[in-house]
């Protein structure tokens, strides 16, 4: 039975195994629920891991160094639906791989090594819309190999060497395809009666980058093609185009023809020869194309229902008046990276749909208003030219834009209000990476709809009071790598809507923070304040804490502060913080953490102090923080995780403590998160031993949470395992076969149980009597070895501490005050830290006697017996007067057992007993004198010893 449910348990242990986290680097999202994700891109692995759990839905094996695909790999995954395995080494695919993955509707294999598309490669993938296959090396496509794909409508297989149309006939036999991709193979030919079959599904064809010399269309097997990409082809030579009717593309919408090798001329016949079809999008980048060419306007002639044309990359420098006269319905028009210095509402005068202008890459010195009154125009792009202003005449109606792109212009002050007075419609401006270096005036009150503002990259030092005031629609202002140092009071009056304020990297500080700049921000949700200059000299309480008002924060980011970093954070900087989530806090110099600095900030879900040197943490700093959910400490110089013992984590959900010192991960750790989904702990200083068994044993087989990394995690201790991987270490030899330990420990455990009991019963004191005696032997022969050395005492005297009080009352009054003897009492005279064995091996040998004060209390005692045997051992031992007995009860004799050799040495010696009659009590002590003063050279010479009681004098 016992053997049975032994068996039952390993299976059930292995199937744990099979469906556990343990994926060695891989990461799951969405855990064990729907939507599973498992993430093993970059990993090196060098074949598809074996432990996959099977409800995982999409599955990244991309950027590894796999090198061939098998039927096993996937055997068990047949939810999946989305495999990538790009990016790797995959020379083969064997047969019937994908059998199992009927659900599978997307297999990404780009920049592999494929050779060959072979028969039985793709059985199975019953569901597949999408094959990605670009970047091989695909020389041949066997007949059969989609063969029983019935829903495949994308495959993309650009970039490989199949030289003709012939090698693509199985692609062309799915029927159900829709998108094509064979771009760059090496084509030099594209003649439609090469086709076996009509391609009337096809909507879209990429041919790009192929040294097409000749297309030639002779059939209508492409007229279903909606868009048709075939950018740079030619090659060196120039494209011959032949439509045996012009009609036969009459679907087609989208051409894009960039870089292709044609000369104007040429293309604007062959543009024109697809008079039948209904272009709306046209692509003519890097063409070459000058002021002089008539192609633009003859594209537009033959194409009045063009509605985005891209020309960008060409050598234009001004468009002349008309040039596109007949594109009235073109609402979006790209011409970056030209020459072109003006640009004015006359070159778009007829673009009366235009809604989206994109200028970007030129070298254009001023803003043409006439361009902003363009009626329709919402989105002008202006980035990277020379723009040193903006000029807008007073008399200019509203404009209808909504986003202004000026980044990277040569900008250097807003000094109007008026400068964008007529942009009231604006709801986004980008100013950034200009060289502004203030902002001398309110921004325009017409800007009543603006949402982000993005000032970033500038040289501005300072913001003036009431700069913003006009913009109350503001959601975003982008402040950051600036120069600012100076905020004036009331600078964010007016944006009482403000969600984000980013300020990093600036030059704020401490003292600007407490002068209440961030008044009036009552909705804002982010605050940076990342690399800036803010320094606190210690923890005490701010007088005026910097966010006191921002009642509704969420996000506050204040990491990397100046060049020395935050050294301390006052108790009260939160204050106020009632809704913060989320606190980036990491990159600082900060040491300690006061006790109640989170106590403002009930709310907060995630905090990151990483990168500090923190090294321990205060468990009460998390206390009044329960909503905890995510917690960054990693390289804080952090040894041990035993804070987490102390505090209520139960809602965490990730941890992250990479590059520490730990070493241990205990059972207690781990049960103090309790709902741990991801625990990232790479890079510590981890011990390879049983100590980290129940941490091995659990990253391994958990179900719940994942070990980040975990194979990446190596040895630090022992020397002898330094660099070995954590997860090599063998628990097995911290565990046994308890069957059969069990079962030995039991019959062990019973014998020795028996036997103990009777050896206790028979002998018990002789072993205890034994073992002192052997310290004293030892103790001997040492002090035999060493100079002989005097006394530092009269007397040891050996008690109860239940006779504590006759000792002190008594006995040491008596000897040592009336006497004059010097006594070594425990509680006195021991060397604090010593063991207790030494202390009195050493002490009864440092004295000239030994008394022995006798009780029912000190037969029972270990110390005192231990006492006793000691002096014993030197009794016999030097053949010294050295033992003074003094019983202050009556002891039958049967009770002085032979533990304490009590009864040899009565039957012996005479003894003295405490008289019970007060008048007795003088010649006691007398006697006690007496025997004291005893010579020690020989104990035959010892009235005591002798049985003689020493007369009173």
């Amino acid at each position: 039975m016992l053997a049975f449910l032994s068996a039952i348990l390993l299976l059930s242990l292995a199937s744990e195994r099979v469906a556990s986290f343990s994926l060695g680097d891989c990461q799951v999202q969405g855990l064990w629920g729907k939507n599973m994700k498992v993430l093993c891109y970059k990993v090196h692995l060098s074949h598809v891991p074996t432990s996959l759990p099977g409800m995982v839905i999409n599955l990244d094996l991309s950027q590894n160094q796999i090198t061939n695909l098998q039927h096993n790999d996937f055997q068990n995954l047949s939810l999946l639906q989305v495999l990538n395995v790009s990016q790797n080494e995959v020379r083969s695919i064997g047969s019937h791989t994908f059998a199992n993955q009927g659900q599978l509707e997307l297999l990404n294999l780009t920049t592999n090594a494929l050779t060959i598309l072979a028969e039985s490669m793709f059985t199975g993938l019953n569901n597949l819309t999408t094959l990605l296959l670009r970047d091989n090396n695909i020389t041949t496509i066997e007949a059969t190999a989609f063969a029983g794909i019935q829903k495949l409508r994308t495959i993309d297989l650009g970039s490989n060497k199949l030289h003709t149309l012939d090698a693509f006939g199985a692609v062309f036999e799915v029927r159900t395809l829709e998108h094509l991709h064979i771009g760059d193979n090496g084509l030099h030919y594209f003649l439609t009666s090469d086709l076996r079959v009509s391609l009337l599904n096809i909507s879209e064809l990429d041919v790009s980058r192929n040294p097409l010399s000749w297309i030639n269309v002779t059939s209508d097997v492409l007229k279903g093609l909606q868009s048709l990409d075939s950018s740079f082809v030619g090659g060196d030579t120039s494209v011959i185009w032949d439509f045996q009717d012009p009609c036969f593309l009459n679907s087609l919408k989208n051409l894009f023809l960039s870089g292709i090798q044609m000369k104007p001329p040429e293309l604007s016949v062959f543009i024109q020869s697809l008079s039948c079809s209904s272009l709306e999008n046209i692509e003519l980048n890097y063409l070459n194309l000058s002021d002089s060419d008539n192609l633009v306007e003859e594209v537009c002639s033959s194409h009045p229902t063009l509605k985005v044309l891209e020309l960008k990359g060409n050598n234009f420098t001004g468009l002349k008046e008309g040039v596109f006269q007949n594109c009235t319905v073109l609402s979006h028009l790209y011409l970056n990276s030209n020459h072109l210095q003006h640009v004015n509402k006359i070159m778009f005068w007829h673009l009366n749909a235009l809604q989206a202008l994109s200028l970007g890459n030129n070298q254009i010195l001023t803003v043409s208003d006439d361009i902003l009154q363009l009626p329709t125009l919402q989105i002008l792009d202006l980035q990277y030219n020379s723009i040193t202003d903006i000029l807008l005449n007073q008399s200019v109606t509203p404009s209808n834009l909504t986003s202004l792109n000026l980044f990277s212009n040569q900008l250097t002050n807003i000094w109007s209000s008026s400068q964008f007075w007529a942009l009231g419609r604006l709801s986004e401006i980008t100013l950034g990476n200009n060289h502004l270096l203030e902002i001398s005036a309110p921004f325009s009150p017409s800007l009543t709809m603006l949402k982000i503002l993005q000032i970033n990259k500038n040289k501005l030092s300072s913001i003036k009071q009431h700069t913003f005031k006009n913009l109350m629609s503001l959601r975003i202002l982008n402040l950051v790598e600036n120069q600012i140092e100076s905020i004036e009071l009331g600078a964010f009056d007016g944006l009482q809507h403000l969600k984000s304020l980013l300020l990093g990297s600036n030059k704020l500080t401490s003292l600007l923070l407490e002068k209440d700049i961030f008044n009036g921000l009552m909705s804002l949700n982010e605050l940076q304040l990342f690399s800036n200059h803010i320094s606190y000299l210690s923890t005490k309480t701010l007088k005026r804490p910097p966010f006191v008002r921002l009642k509704l924060l969420q996000i506050l980011t204040i990491n990397s502060q100046g060049h020395t970093g935050l050294l301390h954070l006052p108790a009260n900087f939160f204050e106020g913080l009632v809704s913060v989530e989320r606190i980036h806090a990491g990159n600082l110099a900060i040491t300690t953490l006061h006790p109640n600095i989170f106590s403002y900030t009930p709310q907060l879900k995630e905090l990151d102090l990483s990168n500090s040197p923190l090294q321990s943490i205060d468990p009460n700093v998390f206390m009044p923080v329960s909503n905890l959910s995510q917690l960054h400490v990693s390289r804080i110089g952090l040894q041990s995780l035993d804070f987490v013992l102390h505090v209520n984590f139960s809602r965490m959900f990730l941890f992250r403590a990479v590059g520490n010192q730990l070493q241990v991960i205990t059972r207690e750790h781990i049960k103090a998160l309790p709902f741990l989904n991801f625990l990232d702990i790479r890079k510590n200083a981890f011990t390879c031993n049983c100590d980290n068994k129940d941490f091995l044993n659990w990253a391994i087989d958990n179900l719940h949470t994942q070990v980040l990394h975990f194979h990446e995690y190596t040895c630090a201790y022992p020397p002898g395992s330094m660099g070995m991987p954590l997860h090599q270490f063998k628990t097995t030899s911290c565990t046994v076969n308890y069957e059969f330990i069990l079962f030995v420990c039991t019959s062990l455990g019973t014998i020795l149980l028996m036997v103990s009991c009777t050896f206790h019963h028979l002998f018990r004191w002789e072993v205890a009597y034994a073992y002192y005696l052997l310290v004293a032997f030892l103790y001997d022969r040492k002090q035999k070895r060493q100079a002989t050395a005097k006394y530092t005492y009269d007397a040891f005297v050996s008690y109860n501490k239940h006779d504590e009080k006759w000792v002190l009352n008594d006995l040491l009054p008596t000897l040592e005050e009336q006497y004059q003897w010097q006594l070594c009492l425990h509680h006195r005279d021991f060397q604090p830290g010593k063991p207790i064995l030494d202390n009195i091996v050493e002490n009864i040998y440092a004295s000239r006697k030994t008394i022995c004060v006798i009780s029912e209390d000190y037969l029972e005692s270990e110390w005192c017996s231990s006492e006793m045997q000691v002096a014993s051992f030197r009794l016999f031992d030097e053949r010294k007067d050295v033992l003074v007995l003094i019983f202050l009860e009556e002891i039958p004799r049967e009770r002085l057992s032979p533990y304490h050799r009590m009864r040899k040495l009565v039957k012996k010696k005479t003894y003295l007993r405490w008289p019970n009659k007060r008048e007795e009590i003088p010649i006691f002590w007398h006697k006690v004198n007496m025997a004291l003063k005893t010579k020690d050279d020989g104990a035959e010479d010892n009235p005591i010893l002798r049985g003689v009681v020493p007369k009173q004098n």
